[in-house]
């Protein structure tokens, strides 16, 4: 196994492939690494809830324009 095998595992994508898929699968994939290492910083003392917040937050952000630049989830009435 190597070293970036285990500290940024991936998952096989399942979904009906498209491009716009599999492309948000990679974000999300990393969106959750991510999540992760900020639960465990914040766990472990490294990091204040308030900053934590402010990360969980801002990643979430990215994973949701990352959703609405793909057009994925979209119908003739969303206009967000």
């Amino acid at each position: 196994m190597q070293k970036d095998d285990f500290l940024y595992p991936r998952a096989s994508y399942r979904g009906a492939f498209t491009p716009q898929g599999l492309l948000f699968n990679a974000n999300l994939q990393e969106f959750s690494q991510r999540i992760s290492y900020i639960s465990n910083l914040l766990s472990n003392g490294k990091l204040s809830p308030e900053e934590s917040y402010l990360q969980v937050e801002g990643l979430w952000q990215q994973l949701h324009q990352s959703s609405h630049n793909l057009g994925l989830g979209e119908t003739a009435d969303d206009n967000c």
